[in-house]
This record gives structure tokens, sequence and C-alpha cells, in this order.
């Protein structure tokens, strides 16, 4: 990177990658259409990396409706064909009949909660949670919330929930800091959450 900056380990890889870093990721997130394209881009991440999500970003917010939920409800096998020979985007039958199964379960959600993000920040009983880890190689895979917000999904009819997916959209959706201490970025966003207003209190969860 041109700066000097220091930021995780990860967003020092190339340039896309440093902007959702400094500007997404670990952010308090409550906005319904956004989680559900966090759920979508995370889902389809699953045995592939995060960069080849990232650059395809653009082309799964076209091919997706621009993660419209509602309108995703509604996509049918002639969609599925459709996005299958989409080069733009991950062509995993299973992922994309996932992501239509997930928008309909997101709507049940939205109609029995209110909305999605009442929802999911019960999970970490409405408070970002923020972690203290020296280096990115303490930085788990899941955590018991990831494993009940899991459950939870799978019993709504959600599939690509696994821990390791929610633990990875818990970061993406700010319901965890999970910045490295050394990190600028961890401070920014913890302010971020105590400017917030709706949600202001963390919970300290590792010393690192």
């Amino acid at each position: 990177m041109t700066d000097t900056k220091p930021r995780c380990d990860w967003g020092m890889t190339s340039p896309l990658m440093a902007r959702y870093h400094d500007e997404e990721w670990g952010v308090p997130l409550h906005d319904d259409r956004r989680h559900f394209e966090f759920l979508i881009l995370d889902a389809f991440q699953a045995g592939l990396s995060w960069a080849t999500i990232l650059n395809k970003r653009e082309n799964f917010r076209r091919a997706f409706a621009g993660f419209d939920p509602r309108r995703v409800a509604r996509f049918n096998q002639r969609s599925v064909q459709r996005l299958l020979l989409d080069a733009g985007i991950v062509r995993n039958r299973a992922k994309i009949e996932a992501s239509i199964t997930n928008a309909r379960a997101f709507l049940q959600v939205q109609e029995a909660h209110g909305s999605f993000d009442d929802f999911i920040w019960r999970f970490v009983d409405g408070h970002p949670r923020r972690n203290r880890w020296k280096s990115m190689k303490q930085v788990p895979a899941t955590s018991p919330q990831s494993d009940r917000m899991s459950g939870e999904l799978k019993a709504l009819g959600f599939r690509f929930v696994g821990s390791t997916i929610c633990y990875a959209y818990m970061q993406a959706a700010g319901l965890v800091n999970d910045h490295a201490v050394s990190c600028f970025r961890h401070d920014e966003v913890r302010r971020m959450a105590v400017a917030g207003g709706r949600r202001r209190s963390w919970v300290v969860t590792a010393d690192g």
C-alpha cells in the first residue's frame, strides 16, 4: 500500500482488499439489504478466498437484483439457469439455490421480528463484541455466538449458514470487531459503535 497505516495483514494484499478493510469490515451494520448482501457473499465464499468474492462483488450485485431479498425470493428455475451461465459470479448450483431459499427465509424473519437487523443482533445481546487480538493468527473461525446463530438460522430454513460462515458474516457486519489491536481500524470501529447511538456498548471478549 502507498500509505503507512498499520492494518490487519490481509488488508494489505491489494487496493480492493484495503478499501474493504478500511471502509467496511467490522463496522456495525443496521441495514437489512446489506445484511442480506453479506449473507449471500459469505455463503458463496465457502471454499474460496474472500478476494475472489470481492473481485466479483458488483457482478453478484447485478445478478442478484441489487441484493433485494424480495426480488431474489421470486427467482425460479429459469433464474437458476441464467445464473449458472453467468461467468461473472461463482457458478455453483447449490449456492445459487441456497441464496433463493435464504431470501425467502430472510423475508419470514423480517415478518416475524420487524427486521432482520433486530433478529440478528440478539446473538450478541445487541452489542458489538470487541476482541483484542495481537495477531490475526489468533482470530477464531467460529464462536459460541456463531454456533448458536448457525443452529437457529438452519432451523428457520437457511442454507450455507454453518458456524464458520456465520462468524465471517459477524465480522463483516460488525457484530464482532476482529481488527488486530495494532490496526488503525480497531479503535476507529470501536468509536463508530459508541457514536452510533443505537447499540452503544461493547463486550470485550478477549485480551489477545
